[in-house]
């Protein structure tokens, strides 16, 4: 009766610890959340990328400097499209307007089947007569060896996968490398009713793939970050409580 009540207070114990965690762990999450129900969610404010706390200036590898050249008496400027000023986005600041078209679809499928098997079989049923002696019948085996094996494997996968993004996000430049690529990062939210949709775009652009309407395909974009998603009422019965993430990390089973 002692074990069994030491048992018990130690499982008492434990899922007290248990609830403290996950208490502390979504104890600020659910006073943000109680105190918003029946309002919409709120709009996220406008702020400069690089004061962000995970915000990392990009390095990538660059090419050696080439002295620049000049014409001179001449009108036409050296990497220019036009006598006139290129209005397209060259530096810190500047925003371009980034068209974001995937549509992306992949179908794999894959059938692998393996099989083998074996048997050995080795004996001594008669030596030089041995059959005419009695005593020799019972000592001398049928059977020596025998082994039989079989094995067979088979394996089956298969992937599905379609997916279709098509909108418009501004984005301004956060850097220029020393090559002159431009390292743009844009984020549009629009709250409908009580769900906000949000799309995150980040990546180096060249300036010469920027079109002369200031606009760039998001196929252009290298080391391109794209996140489309949500927050609100619809994202939130979406989600696993947090108690239930939580235990699903913590249980082996």
């Amino acid at each position: 009766m002692s074990a069994f009540s030491s048992a018990s207070r130690l499982r008492r114990i434990a899922i007290s610890a248990l609830l403290l965690t996950v208490s502390a762990l979504g104890g600020c999450s659910s006073i943000d959340r109680l105190s918003q129900i029946g309002e919409q969610p709120k709009l996220s404010a406008i702020d400069n990328p690089t004061t962000q706390p995970g915000y990392k200036p990009v390095q990538m590898p660059m090419p050696k400097p080439e002295v620049a050249s000049y014409n001179p008496n001449s009108l036409w400027r050296n990497g220019s499209r036009a006598f006139f000023k290129d209005q397209r986005a060259h530096q810190v600041g500047d925003l371009l307007t980034v068209t974001v078209n995937i549509t992306d679809k992949a179908n794999i499928e894959n059938d692998t089947q393996r099989s083998r098997s074996n048997k050995e079989d080795s004996g001594i049923t008669d030596f030089i007569g041995a059959k005419t002696i009695t005593q020799a019948n019972k000592i001398l085996p049928g059977r020596i060896l025998t082994a039989d094996s079989t094995a067979s494997s088979e394996g089956k996968g298969s992937v599905d996968r379609k997916e279709a993004l098509q909108t418009n996000v501004a984005a301004v430049v956060t850097q220029v490398l020393p090559n002159g690529n431009l390292v743009v990062e844009g984020k549009q939210e629009i709250r409908v009713n009580y769900e906000i949709r949000e799309l995150i775009v980040a990546g180096i652009v060249r300036p010469e793939d920027i079109q002369s309407d200031n606009t760039i395909d998001s196929t252009k974009i290298a080391q391109a970050r794209i996140a489309y998603g949500g927050r609100g009422q619809i994202m939130d019965v979406q989600q696993p409580r947090y108690g239930q993430q939580v235990m699903d990390v913590l249980l082996p089973f």
